[in-house]
């Protein structure tokens, strides 16, 4: 197999290993299109005809947790706080960081590639919570916090993008940094932030339990594939997890919006 070559400062860069790189980042975009496709065209379940073990779709508002507390007073969700934003009341919060690498042998067209970002931390949290079914009126528990695998279909916004003009990184930043024992030292760095929360609305797809009164949403015992989707030209792919996504108009407090100043 034939390697394309290109020479730059007397120094050899191959195009095999860019490549790869652009596979592997590619793959979760491949998946997430393939599972947010699945979540969107998946028809919305009536619980009130749902059976046990059954694979459902519930698209609602979530409960806020004050509500739930005084109708529930045993009910033990904890709501979430986003990590940077500081935005509280959340059922779920993700917060990344991105490094640029800087390859000394690349050709010139691929200097500013989104696939030199490099994801150096992230944090994903989720919790239980309440949501109430559009179509039958019917409040589930969705178990998404601990020992509960959570697949989020959520796209953060970016938050603080650095330049190379940048000497000295915002106080925000650097304590945000120094609070993970991360380098506060001035690169550039992209941060992105999502969250969902409580009292907006949600689709969520998961198994259906009930238990005497009680109906919950779970994780599927067993891995489901998505099959091919044809129209999209999407290959299948797997979940075992609870699938957390937007619905399509979904409202503004479900997930960041703000733009701040770049560093």
């Amino acid at each position: 197999m034939k390697i394309k070559r290109w020479k730059e400062d007397e120094k050899w860069w191959l195009w095999g290993d860019f490549g790869e790189r652009v596979r592997e980042a590619m793959e979760p975009y491949r998946r997430n299109g393939a599972l947010l496709f699945y979540l969107h065209f998946f028809p919305d379940s009536d619980l009130s005809l749902a059976t046990h073990g059954q694979l459902v779709k519930v698209t609602g508002l979530i409960w806020e947790l004050d509500k739930v507390l005084r109708m529930v007073v045993s009910c033990g969700s904890v709501s979430l706080e986003s990590s940077y934003e500081k935005v509280n009341r959340c059922i779920y919060t993700s917060t990344l960081l991105y490094e640029f690498e800087e390859p000394g042998m690349r050709p010139s067209y691929v200097r500013e590639s989104c696939f030199l970002w490099r994801m150096a931390y992230s944090e994903r949290f989720s919790t239980d919570f309440y949501i109430t079914d559009r179509k039958s009126g019917i409040r589930a528990l969705v178990k998404a916090g601990a020992d509960s695998n959570v697949i989020p279909l959520i796209i953060e916004s970016t938050l603080v993008k650095t330049t190379r003009k940048c000497e000295v990184l915002s106080s925000p930043l650097r304590k945000w940094l120094t609070e993970r024992n991360l380098s506060a030292e001035a690169r550039l760095l992209r941060l992105e932030e999502g969250y969902v929360k409580e009292g907006s609305s949600v689709s969520v797809i998961g198994m259906f339990q009930k238990q005497n009164d009680a109906v919950m949403i779970v994780q599927p015992q067993e891995i489901i594939s998505t099959r091919c989707l044809f129209r999209k030209m999407l290959l299948p792919a797997d979940f075992d997890g609870l699938i957390l996504g937007l619905p399509r108009m979904a409202d503004s407090a479900s997930h960041s919006n703000a733009m701040q100043p770049l560093d």
